[in-house]
């Protein structure tokens, strides 16, 4: 595992995550410490209700830990006023989702560029990115089609490429592969590897597909609430 250090791109320190219940607090996550550099891979694994939605959440800044430090890109940005939190997190996180999470009235195209939209209307150039890593997935010629026309795994490749087309630090992908059947899961992984190389991000995954974990560079396991090394 890397160190926690400077040097890393995405350090997580002492963690804790805890919800209130009427009796005691519920702790889901139980001082969570990890780093990665960029370029990295890592697949989180665990049982439900291990708390892996709850962590990728804290690394996406969805939600606060209720202790603990996030820093991504030399910053911390949970400590940050929640406009500059938004801009951060467009910025540097990209998300993937099992459910596509695409804008059904959409096209191919106009789904890719929605990153852009908070910013105001897409750019030409935003377009020609889009329309470029569009093509790197496979999809040149669906530019103008909606997701009910797509199969599932051209559907979950839009997503990709909407969650990497502003080129992002870190990239979450929440059970990627759930809803496809093995041979698309496999070509979909093939694929979010090749992007996050290519592009020198982190990409973070959370899975109980075990093909999927194993073809990561490293895997942790959340049980308890803690995270430990598996490889």
């Amino acid at each position: 595992m890397a160190s926690t250090s400077d040097a890393a791109e995405l350090v997580i320190e002492n963690v804790v995550k805890e919800y209130p219940t009427p009796a005691e607090p519920l702790r889901v996550l139980s001082g969570v410490t990890f780093s990665m550099h960029r370029g990295e891979n890592l697949a989180i694994v665990g049982p439900s209700g291990s708390g892996k939605s709850t962590l990728l959440s804290i690394l996406g800044t969805l939600e606060p830990p209720t202790s603990g430090t996030v820093r991504l890109a030399g910053e911390e940005p949970l400590k940050l006023h929640e406009a500059v939190l938004a801009a951060f997190r467009r910025r540097h996180i990209g998300f993937v989702f099992q459910d596509h999470h695409l804008l059904p009235q959409c096209t191919v195209l106009e789904n890719a560029l929605v990153p852009f939209l908070a910013d105001g209307a897409a750019t030409a150039d935003d377009q020609k990115r889009a329309s470029d890593l569009l093509t790197r997935v496979g999809l040149a010629g669906r530019l103008a089609h909606r997701p009910a026309e797509l199969s599932g795994g051209e559907r979950q490749r839009v997503a990709i490429a909407r969650a990497l087309v502003r080129g992002p630090t870190l990239l979450l992908a929440d059970e990627p592969t759930g809803n496809l059947d093995r041979s698309t899961a496999r070509s979909i992984t093939e694929l979010l590897l090749e992007l996050q190389a290519e592009r020198n991000a982190i990409l973070v995954v959370v899975t109980h597909s075990q093909a999927l974990a194993e073809s990561l560079q490293r895997r942790m396991e959340l049980d308890a609430g803690r995270l430990v090394s598996t490889a």
